[in-house]
Parts: C-alpha cells; sequence; structure tokens
C-alpha cells in the first residue's frame, strides 16, 4: 500500500507522481501536505516494514531479511501505482527497526545530515553504502543479510526511478541518478 500517496490524495487531493520528480515519497508528501501528513504516512510506511520480518520471527533470520526486502521492493515497485513508488528509506527503517536496529541509526544518520547539509540524496547513498558492513560488524551475518536484502531494492530504485532515464545514451545519466537520486539537467 502506496501509504505517502494514499495520504496525499486524502489530505490534498494530489497523486505524489505528478508533482516533482515523481516520487511517491515522504520528501514529496511533505512538500504538498505538511508535516502532520507526513508523520502520518511515515509512520505506516515504517510499520509497513515491520510486519513481515515481526511475523517470520526471530528464529528465521533469513526469512525475516526476505520479508524485509519485499516490504522495499514492494514500496518501490507499487502494484497499485502501475509499479511506480517511493524510494523505500522508511519500510527498510521499518524492516531494521524489527530485526537489525543499528540499520536504522545508519540510515536515520543519513536522512538527518544530508538534510542539514541540503544533500540529502547523496548522504542517504552513503548510509545505503554503509549499511552491510555495520549491520555485518554489529549482527552477524543475519544483520548483514537484512542490510543487503533492504539495500539492493534501495539502490536499484535510485538507478530506476519512476521515469525513463532522459537519454539513455548521454554519459553519467545513473551516476546521477545513483548519488543524486535525479536525473542530469
Amino acid at each position: 500500500m502506496p501509504f505517502s500517496n494514499l495520504t496525499a490524495r486524502r489530505t490534498r487531493g494530489v497523486d505524489l507522481r505528478d508533482v516533482g520528480n515523481g516520487t511517491v515519497s515522504g520528501t514529496a508528501l511533505y512538500q504538498v501536505a505538511g508535516f502532520g501528513p507526513l508523520a502520518l504516512g511515515g509512520a505506516l510506511d515504517v510499520a509497513k516494514g515491520a510486519v513481515g520480518p515481526l511475523l517470520a520471527g526471530r528464529d528465521r533470520p533469513l526469512l525475516a531479511a526476505a520479508a524485509g526486502g519485499a516490504a522495499v521492493a514492494g514500496h518501490n515497485w507499487s502494484v497499485f501505482l502501475g509499479g511506480a513508488g517511493g524510494r523505500g528509506i522508511s519500510p527498510a527503517m521499518g524492516t531494521l527497526l524489527a530485526t537489525a536496529w543499528p540499520g536504522t541509526v545508519v540510515l536515520a544518520i543519513g536522512l538527518a545530515s544530508g538534510r542539514l547539509a541540503r544533500h540529502t540524496a547523496l548522504a542517504s547513498f552513503v548510509a545505503d553504502l554503509a549499511l552491510v558492513p555495520v549491520l555485518a560488524r554489529t549482527r552477524g551475518r543475519a544483520g548483514a543479510a537484512t542490510g543487503a536484502a533492504v539495500v539492493v531494492p534501495l539502490l536499484v530504485k535510485r538507478l530506476t526511478g519512476n521515469r525513463p532515464p532522459p537519454s539513455p545514451r548521454r554519459p553519467g545519466w545513473w551516476v546521477s541518478r545513483l548519488l543524486y537520486d535525479r536525473d542530469p539537467e
């Protein structure tokens, strides 16, 4: 369920795919509806990421990792939005809260430092790169598996976006998407 888009539609009558860069994300929701709707939509998206791993249980860490990765992928390429979606950070944080909380801290630091530096996409990318090593160190193999399960769809979504690249022949479009989460100007 694309909770950010549902919240934007309910509160402002806006489809997030039609504003800004077309991302169904917390940032887009905040821009069109403000903090209150962002808090509601964000909490629901975080919860969405936690449900599968919690149902899998602590005694099945690989199943929990797979359930978390599936939640992130489902958020990123929602069947309710024709394959469009968000960037997956909120459900990834929910998955990590349920299975490997230090990963949530890594992603939160990336978001917060990026917001302060006004380069959220770049700081989030650095946090994505740090996620698996940090979880391997703090939670062992199960943590590394969970980190990989959520970070792969995060990075793939950055590359694929919700729209085709402006010109696949244009050099560096994929670098711009990967590092800055946007198409080159």
